[in-house]
């Protein structure tokens, strides 16, 4: 089995789609669903999402194990044998290796003969825009299904392989990304009094937006502020510049604080502008709310990682990105935990970054673990 799902792991590593455009990957899937499983599949969960059910005859909870269908528009470096044969765009988070794991918890249901319940493996598109899961728990399929619990994983570079992490309360960030355009007037370069050139607003705007950051790992206020993109003008040496923009993520531990951080930057922005004398357009999108672990499943996870003996690292404080599985937080009781990717693992999206195969099995079984836990009648 763990061999079949490596070839799939490779295969999907070779070609990738970006968020909202998996069709291809999407498609693989459904294929290997059809040919090594036989669970019902669901779709109509938005752009390319769908969840494949197995339901056993009695009643029970309803489990479902959450992975990610996209790749990103990174450009592979390596020189892999499978490697991305799409330029431009490649698997550098390891969504890859996720869905090898959900495949291979199909797999393995396949074998089960418990009493009662459900289990829900959802395959979701646009993880990497913060859009996917939106439109997941916005679906009537989603509905349909109506999980009770909803666990996932996500792959750790720069801790130990196969270590397990789990993170009390918060596990990642809020994050949400802003765009701000500043428009003056354009003159020329010799007469600049005539226009109103935005290059000092814009410099003014990056240490004022600095100084909003607590970029403290353990203080729940913390905040961090990350410039992304600064373009002011053109290459063209006789114009003084009409517009500048700027393009930010902003990260905090809770929706309250990350509210206060959108006013904050809000009204700063508008202030600047003003005494600039420039017009400002702000826009903010790609929002990932922060992934808020629930006690019960938490433990869950805790006593997979015990039965199959392996190292728990109870983290003391969340990771700093973001996760788009916070938005199934309030449907559900969720949890996400990390899978340890080894501690010379080029990080994410890094353009050397391969997921390590020896993670499937891993992964696998701590996933049948919690679904043991939770189905009557069989214990595995």
């Amino acid at each position: 089995m763990i061999d079949r799902l490596e070839r799939l792991r490779k295969t999907l590593h070779r070609f990738p789609d970006l968020s909202g455009a998996e069709g291809g990957t999407a498609e693989r899937i459904r294929h290997f669903i059809r040919e090594h499983a036989a669970a019902e599949i669901i779709g109509d969960m938005g752009d390319q999402s769908f969840a494949a059910v197995y339901a056993f005859p009695g009643p029970g909870p309803t489990v479902m194990i959450r992975c990610e269908l996209d790749a990103l528009p990174i450009t592979e470096t390596g020189e892999l044998a499978h490697r991305s044969t799409v330029a431009g765009v490649s698997h550098k988070c390891g969504h890859d290796g996720h869905m090898a794991i959900a495949c291979g918890v199909l797999q393995w249901l396949t074998e089960r003969s418990f009493a009662g319940g459900r289990v829900a493996v959802l395959f979701q598109s646009a993880e990497e825009t913060g859009r996917g899961a939106r439109q997941v728990v916005g679906s009537e399929a989603f509905r349909s299904i109506a999980p009770d619990y909803v666990f996932a994983l996500h792959n750790i570079p720069g801790e130990p392989l196969h270590e397990i992490i789990t993170v009390e309360g918060t596990f990642s960030s809020e994050v949400r990304s802003f765009a701000v355009v500043l428009t003056g007037v354009e003159c020329h370069a010799a007469e600049p009094e005539n226009g109103i050139n935005p290059t000092a607003a814009v410099g003014v705007l990056i240490g004022a937006l600095a100084e909003l950051q607590l970029a403290e790992p353990y203080d729940p206020n913390y905040a961090l502020l990350t410039p992304v993109h600064v373009s002011v003008g053109q290459k063209s040496y006789g114009i003084s510049p009409g517009s500048g923009e700027l393009h930010y993520t902003v990260r905090a531990r809770t929706g309250q604080k990350m509210q206060a951080l959108v006013t904050a930057v809000t009204d700063l922005i508008g202030r600047t502008a003003a005494a600039h004398g420039l017009t400002c357009r702000l826009d903010w999108f790609e929002h990932f709310p922060a992934t808020r672990n629930n006690a019960e499943a938490n433990t869950l996870i805790r006593n997979a990682t015990q039965r199959r003996g392996l190292t728990l690292n109870e983290r003391p404080h969340p990771f700093a990105f973001g996760e788009d599985f916070g938005w199934f937080s309030g449907h559900a009781k969720v949890a996400m935990f990390g899978l340890g990717a080894g501690e010379e693992m080029p990080a994410l999206h890094h353009p050397d970054y391969d997921f390590p195969d020896d993670l499937i099995a891993t992964g696998v079984s701590v996933f049948s673990t919690i679904i043991g836990q939770l189905l009557p009648g069989v214990e595995q």
